[in-house]
């Protein structure tokens, strides 16, 4: 079983351009806007091989309803954005969506239709170019407040760009991302089958799944607390969450700096800079020191 890595993450937002803003002013490098034909507009943060999908419903009436094979990127976003702003959904890396999909039936895992498509993507000198992806999503009952997929780039040549790659803030990765979940225990095997991983750490606050690239950390809002604080309004947590998204920079204090200059609020602490999910469109960021 291939040990998959991380791709990006998905931030529903409820107004793009003032999460777009948002971003610019912590010192991120962000891409032009795309839409999609589902109803569906992002920007990205392109990182070291992790990108941040920052992402807004605009037109629900061209998102058809998920039928009994197909899973709805746009429908799901639009009914998680009902409920609040915030990380939707996890996305891994792909070689190939067949065998995802194979690999996700022989884990148990849910399985939706195949599902691919095409943009053009605007380059930084202005050519336009084609971009396409397959994704091969898989769900938990147990989860429906987080989507998991992955995703297989077949023009990555005309998608990453090191123009993109370079942040003010210091920005290098994605180290990983936190999912709180009351019994993380519960989802142990989940987490096997969708990461490709069978060999999970477990912690005082639940276990951490090291994928080929960052780490999936799976905690109870206790150990959430403990660790980080008051990121994310724990209490009202009904199901798993996807809450945080942890992130490798080259200096905490260039990051510190401006994020404080940005009027978002900011708690530096133990090498790390901490943006709660209310500062951040209901994600919250955790910026550490790169190794």
């Amino acid at each position: 079983m291939r040990r998959r890595g991380m791709d990006h993450i998905v931030h529903a937002v409820q107004d793009l351009e003032a999460a777009r803003e948002a971003y610019a002013r912590l010192g991120f490098t962000l891409t032009p806007y795309a839409t999609h034909p589902w109803g569906t507009r992002n920007f990205l943060v392109q990182l070291d091989g992790v990108f941040l999908e920052i992402l807004e419903v605009v037109d629900p009436s061209l998102m058809e309803a998920a039928d009994v094979d197909a899973f709805s990127f746009g429908a799901y976003n639009r009914d998680f954005l009902a409920a609040g702003e915030g990380m939707s959904m996890l996305v891994l890396d792909s070689e190939s969506p067949a065998a995802d999909r194979a690999s996700f039936q022989d884990a148990g895992l849910i399985t939706y239709a195949p599902f691919s498509f095409e943009r053009i993507a605007r380059q930084p000198d202005g050519e336009e170019l084609k971009v396409a992806f397959d994704l091969t999503f898989t769900t938990h009952p147990d989860m429906p407040d987080a989507a998991f997929f992955t995703c297989h780039n077949r023009y990555p040549e005309n998608f990453w760009k090191v123009i993109y790659q370079q942040h003010s803030n210091s920005a290098v990765g994605v180290a990983g991302v936190i999912l709180a979940a009351e019994r993380p225990a519960d989802l142990h095997k989940f987490i096997e089958g969708f990461a490709g991983a069978r060999d999970l750490t477990v912690t005082s606050f639940g276990f951490e799944c090291k994928t080929a690239r960052g780490t999936l950390h799976v905690m109870t809002p206790e150990g959430v607390r403990a660790l980080y604080g008051d990121i994310y309004p724990l209490d009202a947590l009904s199901s798993p969450r996807l809450i945080a998204t942890l992130i490798n920079v080259r200096d905490t204090h260039a990051f510190a700096g401006i994020a404080h200059s940005s009027g978002i609020a900011v708690r530096q602490e133990d090498c790390q800079v901490i943006i709660s999910s209310g500062d951040l469109h209901g994600m919250a960021m955790i910026a550490q020191q790169a190794k």
